[in-house]
């Protein structure tokens, strides 16, 4: 069964690349290592001074034997420390001579050149070691070029430059040396740029993450771990980037999120404060919320408002609700009594307070005649459709108790008194 992997790369970030040697930034000869020795009868790559693409002077390697069969010309740079890097890119620019348009060229004649590299932990080469063959040094590849000039383009001053790139790791040692061996061509070594990739400081998903090495080989990935931004927190799993071989991250796994009373802002890379009169009460991406009525914070970085004095929020009350105060008393209240019954009716009150869900209760006391002090109605009292928390604005009030007695030839009459209350998820007593 095939797998389809499916890789996520950051979007819009660059690669750093680290140069460990510009053969173009030469204030002086290069002096690279040549064999054969320059002058010699078998004549090697020479030093020369050039011109780049800008017509600017810079030194470069030539070489230009077409007519003799079995060329062998080396030419090697000098050491080149690797900085802790994997894996080694080298930018390569050239030009080379069109072989059809040299008069008279044997068939020996080549267009191509190749590229080796030698690892060592100390500048250690001679002009003998290491010895100037495939083994001990390592190919890297056969370097063609896309476009080659003639003699036409030579008299027209037409540069053809080809550039090239290629890479080779993993690398170990201290250093390397990179040689170039040409075998019969007609060509010009103009610039060599070597270097490394790293992936940049980035910030993203809520977390920084430090300039990384690109792994050893051009499939690797390396993990880094991400720190969160100041006033962020990790969501799930810890958060991890990748940076593959060429210093691109991929595959973001986690996240970090503000904490509550902090929203994200400039593109994710800061979690701010709420301001004043500003709150945010979870952990996410969501922004700071302007404080409802009736409400304010005392400081920044807010995760709730606090109501103004006289006004309330009950526990089911949601956070983004405006504070609401106490409701007035109900209105044009109706009562229509007989013996041992009452019907009350009555408007709902002026001012609900701020809220939706007002509700009445009834209490129902007891008043006996003389000095004596009222008292809850017993349980036997019935309420329909309920005594507390009523909607409706009706209630009927059933097995009321009503005595006469005669006490010293004085009456005494014995009533019961209703109160309508209003009420709301909180209570306040005056």
């Amino acid at each position: 069964m095939d797998i389809l992997w499916i890789l996520w790369t950051i979007p819009a970030v660059i690669a750093v690349e680290e140069t460990l040697m510009d053969s173009t930034t030469a204030t002086a000869e290069l002096g690279w290592t040549v064999y054969p020795v320059s002058g010699s009868s078998d004549n090697s790559w020479e030093e020369v001074s050039g011109y780049d693409e800008n017509m600017n002077t810079i030194r470069t390697y030539q070489v230009c034997n077409v007519f003799d069969n079995n060329q062998n010309n080396w030419v090697r740079t000098k050491y080149i420390r690797r900085r802790g890097a994997q894996r080694i890119h080298v930018e390569m620019k050239f030009s080379v001579r069109d072989c059809s348009s040299i008069p008279n060229v044997p068939g020996s004649c080549k267009e191509t050149f190749n590229l080796y590299y030698y690892e060592s932990d100390a500048d250690t080469a001679t002009r003998t070691s290491p010895a100037w063959m495939e083994n001990p040094w390592i190919k890297v590849d056969t370097i063609a070029a896309d476009e080659s000039f003639s003699q036409v383009d030579l008299g027209g001053r037409v540069m053809k430059i080809n550039t090239e790139v290629r890479s080779f790791g993993p690398v170990s040692r201290n250093g390397f040396y990179l040689a170039f061996q040409d075998y019969g061509g007609c060509m010009s070594l103009i610039a060599v740029r070597v270097f490394y990739r790293k992936c940049p400081r980035i910030i993203t998903n809520g977390a920084l993450f430090q300039e990384t090495l690109s792994g050893a080989e051009s499939t690797s990935l390396v993990a880094a771990r991400g720190v969160c931004i100041p006033n962020a927190e990790e969501v799930d799993v810890p958060i991890k980037l990748y940076c593959n071989g060429d210093g691109e991250w991929m595959v973001p796994i986690g996240r970090c999120m503000c904490k509550a009373g902090n929203e994200a802002v400039e593109n994710g890379t800061v979690c701010r404060a709420c301001p004043s009169g500003f709150f945010k009460p979870t952990q996410g991406d969501e922004s700071c919320m302007q404080c409802p009525i009736n409400s304010r914070t005392t400081s920044e970085g807010a995760i709730n408002c606090i109501c103004r004095n006289g006004y309330y929020r009950t526990d089911s009350d949601p956070l983004q609700m405006p504070c609401t105060t106490v409701p007035s008393a109900p209105q044009n209240v109706i009562s229509s009594v007989n013996e041992t019954s009452v019907m009350l009716e009555w408007m709902p009150p002026r001012d609900s307070g701020g809220r939706e869900d007002v509700v009445f209760n009834i209490i129902c006391k007891s008043c006996g005649g003389g000095r004596g002090g009222c008292t809850r109605c017993g349980d036997n009292v019935q309420f329909l459709p309920r005594q507390l928390g009523l909607t409706e604005s009706r209630v009927y009030i059933s097995d009321l108790l009503y005595l006469v007695t005669m006490l010293n030839l004085t009456s005494h009459a014995k009533k019961t008194e209703a109160f309508i209350q209003t009420a709301t998820p909180f209570y306040c007593l005056f």
